[in-house]
C-alpha cells in the first residue's frame, strides 16, 4: 500500500450516509470521522488500541476506531458519541456521568460513555458486579478521575435503565 492508493466509498454514520472520495485506503476510523466527516466526539490518543478514547460501535460492536481501516467499514454501521443523547436530552449514561462527577477534563468521557453504553446493551444483568464493570472498563484509561467516580456512575447508569425499563 503507497500513499497514492486511494478509493471512494460510503460510510454510514450515525445514521447518515457519507461520501468518503479519495481517501487514502490505510486511513483508519477515526481518521475519517473526526478530519473528513467533521465528528470530534472519538479522540486520537494512542493511536494502538491501548486508551479507549476513540471508542465507537461498529454493526453494534465495540471497536477502537484508530485501529479499524475506514475503507473496511465502508458496508457497516458506525455509531459515534454524537449520536448518543442530545443537548437538551442526555442519555441514561451521560447523565449518570454527570451526576457522579466521573467527568473531568473530558478527554476520555466520550470513550468511556460508548463503553457503558454497550455494557448497559448488552448485559444481561439489571446490575453488572464490580468484576464485570472493571473488565468492561479495562480498554479505557483516565488520568483524572481514579475510577471511583467512573464506577458510581456506570452503576447508576444501570439503576436509572432498570427504572426506566419498569
Amino acid at each position: 500500500m503507497t500513499m497514492s492508493d486511494t478509493a471512494d466509498y460510503r460510510l454510514t454514520v450515525n445514521g447518515t450516509d457519507h461520501a468518503v472520495v479519495g481517501a487514502w485506503v490505510g486511513e483508519s476510523l477515526l481518521h475519517v470521522l473526526r478530519e473528513r466527516l467533521g465528528l470530534p466526539g472519538a479522540k486520537n490518543a494512542c493511536e494502538q488500541g491501548e486508551c479507549g478514547s476513540c471508542s465507537v460501535l461498529l454493526d453494534g460492536v465495540l471497536v477502537c476506531a484508530c485501529l479499524v481501516p475506514a475503507v473496511t467499514a465502508s458496508d457497516a454501521t458506525v455509531t459515534t458519541i454524537e449520536a448518543v443523547g442530545t443537548d437538551d436530552a442526555l442519555s441514561v449514561v451521560q447523565q449518570a456521568f454527570v451526576d457522579a462527577g466521573a467527568v473531568q477534563c473530558g478527554f476520555c468521557t466520550p470513550g468511556l460513555v460508548m463503553t457503558v453504553h454497550d455494557l448497559l446493551e448488552r448485559s444481561d444483568t439489571a446490575a453488572p458486579d464490580d468484576l464485570t464493570v472493571r473488565e468492561a472498563l479495562s480498554g479505557n484509561l483516565c488520568r483524572c478521575t481514579g475510577y471511583g467516580r467512573v464506577l458510581e456512575a456506570v452503576q447508576r447508569a444501570f439503576a436509572a435503565h432498570r427504572g426506566a425499563a419498569s
